[in-house]
This record gives C-alpha cells, sequence and structure tokens, in this order.
C-alpha cells in the first residue's frame, strides 16, 4: 500500500513537472528564440571610441571585454582600421585572442579596408591588392576567425567590373581556400551595393568559400541614387555567410527609422540563414553604447516575433 501511494506521488509530480515544462513560456520560447540567429558585435559600431575623430577613449584590445561586459554579447566582427599595423604582429594578435578567450568571446571575422581595390583595371595593381590581403586572411586564422569582409570596388563599364572583380575575388578565394578561410564581400558602395550586380559576381567566383556580408543600410550606389535595401538583401542572401544590422536612430517604439527590421528579418530568415547577425551602429543621436543596446533589443525583439 505505501509503495502504491509513493509511486502514484512520484507518477503525479513526474506529471506536474511536464505539465510545467510545456506551459513555460520562459522555457520552451527561449530555446525556439535562440535556433535561428545569434546576435554579434561590429567593431565599428564603437569607432568614434576607438579614435576614428581623434577622440580615443579605449583601445582595441579591450573590444571584446567590453562586447560581453556592457553587452552581454560574445562575439565580435573586428575591423583592420583599428590593429591596422598589426596584422604580422603574433605577439599583438596573441594578446588581442587571450583577452577574447578571458571574456567568453569568439572572434568571427576582420573587416578589412584600406588595401587596394580587388577589381582594380590595372593588372600589375590589382595583384598588390590581392596580395595585400593575404596577412589578413593569416591574421583571421590566427584570431580563430571563419572569414575576412573584403571589398569589390571596380572601374569600368558594368560588365567590365564584372569580370576584374571576379578576378580579384577567384585570386583571394584561392588563397584563403588554402588556410580555411572565407572571402566574404559586403555591399559596400559603388557597383557593390547594386544587388543582382554583387550576385553575378559571386555567382561567377563559383567557390564555396566566396560569399557575402549583406549590410541592412549599405545601398548607395552614387549621390542620391540608392538600390531597394530589400531587394539587394534578398539577392545577396543565398550566398550570405555572415550579416550586417545596420542602424542609426529609433523612434519612439524601438523601431529603427531607415530598415524595417521585421520585414528584413524575414528575409534573411526565408533564405534559410542560421547564423550570426552583427550590430552595426553609426548613428549620431544616440551614444554608441546606448545604440548598440537599442539595436540589440530591436533584433531580440524580431527574433522572438519570428520564431
Amino acid at each position: 500500500m505505501i509503495h502504491a501511494v509513493s509511486r502514484r506521488r512520484f507518477l503525479s509530480t513526474q506529471l506536474s513537472g511536464v505539465v510545467a515544462v510545456a506551459l513555460s513560456p520562459s522555457l520552451s520560447a527561449k530555446k525556439k528564440d535562440e535556433s535561428w540567429f545569434r546576435i554579434s558585435l561590429a567593431q565599428w559600431s564603437l569607432h568614434k571610441s576607438l579614435g576614428r575623430g581623434g577622440n580615443k577613449v579605449m583601445d582595441n584590445l579591450d573590444f571584446a571585454a567590453k562586447a560581453k561586459k556592457d553587452f552581454g554579447i560574445e562575439a565580435v566582427e573586428y575591423v583592420n582600421q583599428f590593429f591596422k599595423d598589426k596584422a604580422k604582429d603574433k605577439k599583438y594578435l596573441a594578446e588581442m585572442k587571450k583577452r577574447a578567450k578571458g571574456s567568453g568571446v569568439k572572434g568571427l571575422l576582420i573587416m578589412i579596408d584600406g588595401e587596394g581595390n580587388l577589381g582594380e583595371p590595372n593588372e600589375n595593381t590589382r595583384s598588390k591588392a590581392i596580395e595585400n590581403h593575404y596577412k589578413w586572411v593569416d591574421a583571421a586564422k590566427f584570431l580563430g576567425c571563419h572569414s575576412i569582409r573584403v571589398n569589390a570596388r571596380s572601374k569600368g563599364s558594368y560588365d567590365e567590373q564584372v569580370k576584374l572583380a571576379t578576378d580579384g575575388l577567384s585570386r583571394l578565394t584561392e588563397y584563403g581556400d588554402k588556410r580555411g578561410i572565407n572571402v566574404i564581400v559586403e555591399n559596400h558602395g559603388g557597383l557593390s551595393s547594386n544587388g543582382k550586380w554583387l550576385a553575378t559576381v559571386i555567382k561567377n567566383v563559383n567557390h564555396a568559400r566566396c560569399g557575402t556580408l549583406p549590410d541592412f543600410g549599405n545601398f548607395r550606389l552614387k549621390g542620391d541614387k540608392w538600390y531597394d535595401r530589400y531587394q539587394g538583401v534578398r539577392e545577396l542572401m543565398p550566398f550570405a555567410k555572415a550579416v550586417s544590422a545596420k542602424s542609426h536612430d529609433f523612434d519612439d517604439m524601438g523601431n529603427e527609422t531607415k530598415t524595417d527590421y521585421l520585414k528584413m528579418m524575414k528575409i534573411v530568415k526565408a533564405a534559410r540563414y542560421r547564423g550570426w547577425v552583427g550590430i552595426e551602429y553609426e548613428g549620431g543621436r544616440l551614444s554608441e553604447d546606448e545604440g548598440i543596446l537599442a539595436t540589440k533589443k530591436l533584433l531580440e525583439k524580431v527574433r522572438k516575433e519570428l520564431a
């Protein structure tokens, strides 16, 4: 009898636990919520603090720790401009890696600027630009990143630029492939901000290690001429190995004023993307810290709505 009562009590307790878990929105929603993308932080979000503009208040080596401590973010996207002369400095890179690891932060990629145009018409100049990127491929490998982000700027007609950018990216990707590093292109001005053009280039490269980093905001072609940002992201997502959630300002409801994040993230999800989405705040009204937190809050809100 005692045994039977104990058994009934045990089953009742177990059943109650199952029901509690099933009805608990915090447990079920959280598990579902985190399943399709995680939030990272692009270093450019802190470019003012890091000295762009002359008022440097933080060091590159402190970036990863700040991402975790101040924003609760566990993955970062470095920008080469903030350690431009350190690409071959193994001691410095080791310190970067050590501090990131010590903070529980993973390095995802390095954004590369200022090393020449991969679609440069002059063959010798283009070759030099390609070789200039080699050291950053090696640095990315050392830091445990999966990619370097590059630019595909070129000159000439539409078709000529397709051909030139394809050549530069193909040759750099070959180098990256040998080291297990992806070469990904951001829509970043000129024809690279034309989603159709950049998608064509990536298709022509036709290499698993060459992809895109769609940025929600960088679709300015020239002057006041803009490419439709939603169409552009839709065209680039099939090749995406990272995504940049660009933000500038927010309304009273916390929505970004230039990009409909819900609409944009529906496009990202429809492409079956399952990776990191990086915050890249560039606004001026909010402080950098406030802008990063506002972007994170919006991404978390949208993630739950689309879970």
